[in-house]
């Protein structure tokens, strides 16, 4: 127990500050460029944002209790709305937003790699946007850690 306090102490310790919106964008990117063959093909135009928390709307359209229970959420460009697709696509790009203080909080109450813990998030939103099963996603995740290893 000891040894994990310690880790979770020297992992919080090596930032002076909270990252910042940048420095979150240089992780989803780093993320993005090593992600799983699998999403490669289907990432090659995929737009990434990085805001604060979900806001009013989207918190409702997700019956969301809280902002901070929204990590990261992917927008496809065929998708009118929740459920419904266009029938041809008018140049518009899918899109990736991931929320840094939801991210952040996590983080702190976990202790985890925060860098492991931005890959995990990023390849599990976009598995399911891209509708991947639950078992393919988990499997990606693994297959993807043990390569950086």
């Amino acid at each position: 127990m000891t040894a994990k306090i310690q880790m979770r102490q020297e992992i919080v310790m090596n930032f002076s500050a909270p990252p910042s919106p940048d420095d979150m964008m240089v992780m989803v990117r780093h993320v993005i460029d090593t992600l799983p063959d699998e999403l490669t093909t289907k990432c090659e135009n995929l737009l990434l944002e990085i805001e604060e928390l979900a806001d009013e709307a989207i918190s409702q359209d997700m019956d969301l209790e809280n902002p901070y229970e929204l990590l990261a959420l992917f927008h496809s460009a065929l998708e009118v709305a929740p459920g419904v697709q266009k029938k041809i696509a008018n140049g518009e790009e899918d899109k990736l937003v991931v929320y840094r203080r939801a991210v952040l909080d996590l983080w702190c109450e976990t202790g985890e790699d925060l860098a492991l813990l931005v890959r995990e998030i990023v390849i599990e939103e976009l598995g399911r946007g891209y509708e991947f099963r639950e078992e393919d996603i988990q499997d990606m995740i693994r297959r993807h850690h043990q390569g950086l290893l």
